[in-house]
């Protein structure tokens, strides 16, 4: 036995209810044959997911200790929460965590330790081992070596996994540089494109289109910015069914990611003053074009989006790396009493609770943010339904929230509780104008959809400034996140009536150094099914 014994670690812990009756599973390898030398797992009662998954992170240390003292220990956790803390670089705050990463710590000198965020599907030793666990303590048992399973089943998966793409975990660049190599034909570097900048990758196809379908822009190449290599095609892209990778989308180390998800169906919330009525849909004439203007930029709440000059690269394709964005991922509250009735609900009414219904809207889309692990921080409007959402993810990742006014919903003014209906019937002419004019505010002093915007705006610019490179979480509403997706977008006003944002559903849009923006998921639903 010397130090220059390698051991892998890796462990896992879960709660089924969070908290709930939870267990823990830990395996220990040979870093260079893959054998299994040792398992420990428990059922250690009622607790947190966290909880669970440091216990794991501690049994599997001493296992190895106990094997091997000497060992230098290589440990991989589908838990970016754990791994992080435990790397150093992100803070412990919550105080059931301290003292479990402080005793994960002494286990081994730092220096031999190190750790490795991997994928939820590559860690299914340890997951089935802390499953195991759990269903012992339901049977009013804990678990037994000889009665496992996880070893088999395991090793049955690691022949069937295709190998992991290179680059440090979460690393989304290195997949979409694959990505581009496999659309082009070529192994190595990508080819030059149009005035010297790198390709893409993908040829063009008749008439000048790429065969991605993106329109030719000038002498040939995908036209500018939406062939900006940010939004490379399926680079990293998350998921949208549950268990998911931790990594994907939301990691802050993604700078290429883009979402093809579909936006789901469902009906439009009034609290967004979305309703469609029973004429035509609100923000149209009604012969079904659009109204309002077209003014709006990117950038700024006010702004022309920019032109692509002719006859020079896109943006972002022969420019510096501007290096990880600030990845925003936007989180609308759960349901009220108001939202199935498709009532007004914003700033200046009544500020209700969340249902029983969004409750649990909640806290399913706490455990899917807590399984992908890559939220940093928490952001939240004041208002209570927020506030109450962000409090279930909060306590899932323990992560503390962080009230922003400027996150606050619109004021809707004498409109706040009525629907839509009732508002055509008391103010006809109001409604009418607010429809037409995204400088038109509701009746009785509300906020209108410019004014809002300049303050998202401002709000917008103030957090990416100050969580550069991180991905944090902003628990909002309606209006503003359609407003973020609109601004980086650059689409007009009258767009805010063309989106769909169910309750609890998530949005991403990440912002980089050279302040342009990337839409990478619209309304995702699919942690409610």
């Amino acid at each position: 036995m010397t130090s220059a014994r390698e051991l892998v670690v890796e462990a896992d812990g879960g709660s089924r209810g969070n908290p709930g009756p939870a267990g823990y599973g830990a395996v220990v390898l040979d870093a260079v044959t893959g054998e299994t030398l040792a398992e420990a797992a428990e059922y250690i009662g009622v607790a947190t997911n966290n909880v669970a998954e440091y216990k794991g992170l501690v049994a599997g240390l001493k296992t190895a200790r106990e094997l091997f003292p000497d060992a230098t220990v290589h440990v991989r956790m589908d838990s970016k929460l754990v791994v992080e803390q435990m790397s150093g670089r992100w803070k412990i705050k919550h105080p059931d965590m301290k003292p479990l990463a402080a005793e994960a710590g002494r286990v081994f000198p730092a220096g031999r330790v190190r750790y490795e965020w991997i994928p939820r599907e590559r860690n299914k030793h340890a997951d089935r081992l802390a499953n195991e666990a759990m269903d012992a303590g339901r049977l009013g048992r804990q678990w037994e070596p000889s009665g496992s399973t996880a070893s088999l089943d395991a090793s049955a998966a690691r022949n069937a996994a295709a190998p992991p793409p290179p680059g440090p975990p979460g690393d989304a660049r290195a997949g979409a540089a694959r990505a581009r190599a496999a659309l082009s034909g070529t192994a190595g570097t990508p080819t030059a494109g149009p005035s010297g900048a790198p390709s893409t990758g993908t040829p063009a196809g008749p008439s000048g289109t790429s065969t991605a379908g993106t329109p030719a822009g000038p002498s040939g190449s995908p036209s500018a910015r939406t062939s900006d290599a940010r939004t490379s095609a399926g680079a990293g892209a998350w998921p949208t069914t549950n268990g998911g990778p931790n990594g994907g989308l939301f990691a802050a180390e993604d700078a290429t990611a883009t979402s093809s998800t579909p936006v789901a169906s469902g009906d439009f919330e009034a609290e967004a003053g979305v309703l469609a009525s029973t004429d035509h849909e609100p923000g149209t004439t009604a012969d079904g074009t659009a109204s309002g203007t077209a003014t709006t930029g990117a950038t700024r709440a006010d702004a022309p989006a920019p032109v692509q000059p002719q006859g020079t690269a896109p943006q972002g394709w022969s420019g510096p790396d501007m290096g990880a964005p600030a990845t925003f991922v936007l989180l609308r509250h759960g349901e009220t009493a108001l939202t199935p009735e498709k009532r007004f609900s914003g700033s200046g009414g009544s500020d209700p609770e969340l249902s029983a219904a969004g409750l649990r809207q909640a806290e399913a889309v706490a455990a899917a943010l807590a399984a992908r692990g890559t939220i940093q921080e928490i952001v939240s409007s004041p208002l209570t339904r927020c506030r109450q959402t962000a409090a279930a993810v909060a306590a899932r990742l323990g992560l503390d929230v962080r009230i922003e006014q400027g996150l606050r919903e619109t004021d809707f003014g004498a409109w706040e509780g009525l629907t839509f209906g009732e508002v055509r019937e008391r103010y006809p002419e109001d409604l009418d104008a607010w429809l037409a004019s995204p400088k038109a505010a509701p009746t009785g002093g509300g906020e209108s959809f410019a004014t809002v915007a300049r303050r998202v705006a401002a709000t917008r610019d103030r957090l990416t400034a100050a969580h550069a490179g991180r991905t944090v979480l902003l628990v909002t509403h309606v209006t503003p996140i359609k407003t973020l997706v609109r601004l980086a977008l650059g689409a007009p006003p009258e767009s805010l009536f063309r989106m769909e944002l169910s309750a609890a559903s998530i949005s991403a849009v990440a912002y980089y150094a050279d302040g342009n923006a990337s839409v990478r998921l619209l309304n995702d639903t699919s942690h409610l099914r």
